[in-house]
């Protein structure tokens, strides 16, 4: 697992993720220093491994490795207990200079913590051991297929090839000299068995690639920064399609809110939630509240596709040959770039989307969407399809600043007034921080909403039309005065919210997987949820060790509808 560099003391190469080769007999609560031994793995035929095959390797009697698993317990027993809980855990592995924002401390107690007792004794920490030493030596055995007792690059790219993981070759060399500590080429059992002892999931291919990942690539402090690799990502056709499913399902468990809101930002009299629903309960059904949707769903991977693939076009063209280096200012530009791309190629299905929702019924129907279409191109012209368009980009750059401020600024606060220290806050306080300042960054824009929205709804043929985004603005103040801009802000914001704060809790806490993307899905739209998700990752180095978080990919690209 990741951070087992000294807690004493550095190496000269610090490698965050590899554990330190541990001396037998270390003081309590301290970091027992290293050893480097000379490792030949055996080259075992046989299908059964057991202990003995991975002592041979290990080049290590039963004597010595109980006295290293001793020593490791005893580190992270510093108080000297003789058992070990979640915070002697957590304590140790921060003291391992494990990432504070990205740690197994949960996980990797709950594996060994076998009697669910809340403590964890030496027979259940070796137990642990014991089991990750011999799953460690099978993966091994099976990636060196050439049985020489270490794993070359070539093996190792081949076995991640096999896996459906894309690397290139400065990928594969930065992994290598990740594990590799002694800096030959090459990776040992012992530097493979240092690299992954505590990471207390299961050991695939997969998932040893992306634990590389999250240990080795860290946050520089900016927002709108893509993890190189993700552009490359294992099999990331899957993500799409589990987004796909994830947006697909939120914006459907969402529609009604979303129908509601659109209703009351168009109202130019005095209106309230009550009457609204009333209206379109009676005149439409349940089925009203859903009117819309359809478009609503088709977006979703056009939007993030264009924005993806906008990302890595602009990378290109700023960075030239370094394409993998463009520097923060230029991550922002593209970012920020290829969310408008986005925006503007999938604008006209937004409009069309719109007037379906805000048109009138005939004979109990909504507007067919065929004529409701051609109606739009031969009576208004194909600009009508844009109407709205400017103040929907200029809400973009506000909404993820102040978002991803407050949210810094809550976390920061909470440490002082509520931790009362520098510890990470807890899932429960990033959850109220991020319900905070998700509710602020779009209260903050939604005049901007309302603007766009009723742009969208007005025909430019109809009498007293809006002329512009400024005539929308001076015309609703006088008639409505500021209150008018905040109309549908609570439906809103109980379908903007959710889904913001749970990204940022989970976000801070690990990378997800596919199952996570469609969970969060449910709780917002795709642009606040999916895309936050599957490729929101920012990067930070300094020397006093590495931190990893995960932030907004596209700040500037992030929509709230």
């Amino acid at each position: 697992m990741s951070g087992a560099g000294q807690a004493v003391e550095h190496q000269q190469h610090h490698h965050v993720g590899a554990i330190p080769k541990l001396e037998a007999k270390a003081g309590p609560g301290q970091a027992p220093e290293s050893i480097k031994k000379p490792v030949t793995s055996s080259s075992s035929s046989s299908s059964v491994v057991s202990m003995d095959h991975v002592l041979l390797a290990l080049r290590e009697t039963k004597e010595e490795r109980e006295s290293r698993i001793r020593g490791l317990f005893d580190f992270f027993d510093a108080s000297d207990v003789g058992y070990l809980d979640y915070t002697q855990i957590e304590a140790g592995l921060i003291a391992l200079q494990i990432p504070s924002q990205y740690k197994y401390a949960k996980d990797l107690f709950s594996v060994c913590d076998a009697n669910k007792d809340g403590r964890i004794d030496y027979n259940e920490f070796k137990r642990y051991m014991d089991a990750k030493e011999l799953e460690l030596y099978r993966i091994f055995q099976a990636i060196d297929v050439a049985h020489n007792g270490s794993i070359l690059p070539e093996e190792l790219w081949d076995a991640l090839v096999n896996a459906g993981i894309e690397i290139n070759d400065e990928e594969l060399a930065h992994f290598v000299e990740h594990v590799d500590k002694d800096n030959d080429g090459i990776i040992t059992f012992e530097e493979w068995r240092d690299f992954l002892l505590l990471y207390p999931h299961e050991v695939t291919i997969e998932n040893i690639y992306h634990h590389w990942e999250r240990v080795c690539l860290v946050d520089i402090g900016e927002q709108a920064v893509i993890l190189e690799g993700m552009s490359q990502h294992v099999k990331r056709y899957k993500y799409f399609i589990a987004g796909g499913i994830a947006g697909a399902t939120s914006r459907t468990a969402t529609a009604p809110l979303d129908r509601l809101k659109v209703v009351l930002q168009i109202q130019t009299s005095r209106c309230s939630i009550a009457p609204a629903i009333n209206k379109i309960w009676k005149q439409e059904g349940l089925l009203g509240f859903f009117r819309g949707n359809g478009l609503n769903v088709v977006k979703v991977a056009p939007e993030s596709a264009i924005k993806f693939y906008a990302y890595e076009m602009l990378k290109k063209a700023i960075g030239g040959e370094d394409k993998h280096d463009i520097g923060p200012s230029g991550r922002l530009f593209a970012g920020g770039m290829a969310g408008a791309v986005a925006q503007t190629v999938i604008y006209p299905l937004d409009l069309v989307k719109t007037r379906l929702q805000t048109g009138g019924c005939e004979n109990g129907k909504a507007p067919n969407l065929g004529k409701l279409t051609r109606d739009i191109w031969i009576r208004e012209g194909p600009r009508a399809f844009y109407k709205g368009l400017v103040p929907s980009l200029l809400g973009i750059v506000p909404y993820a600043g102040i978002d991803l401020a407050a949210y810094e600024t809550l976390k920061d606060m909470s440490r002082v007034y509520i931790l009362r220290d520098n510890s990470e806050p807890g899932p429960l306080i990033q959850l109220g921080c991020g319900t905070i300042s998700g509710a602020l960054g779009a209260t903050c824009v939604y005049p901007l909403q309302v603007i766009r929205t009723r742009l969208q709804a007005q025909s430019s043929s109809s009498s007293g039309a809006y002329k512009g985004m400024s005539d929308v603005f001076w015309r609703t103040v006088q008639r409505e005065g500021y209150r008018g801009f905040y109309k549908g802000l609570l439906p809103n914001l109980l379908k903007v919210v959710p889904a913001a704060s749970i990204t940022y809790m989970k976000n801070s806490s690990r990378l997800l997987d596919l199952s996570d993307v469609i969970f969060l899905g449910y709780f917002g739209s795709w642009t606040s949820c999916y895309e936050n998700i599957t490729f929101n990752i920012s990067i930070r180095r300094n020397d006093e060790g590495s931190t990893y978080d995960i932030h907004h990919l596209f700040p500037w690209g992030h929509r709230v509808e």
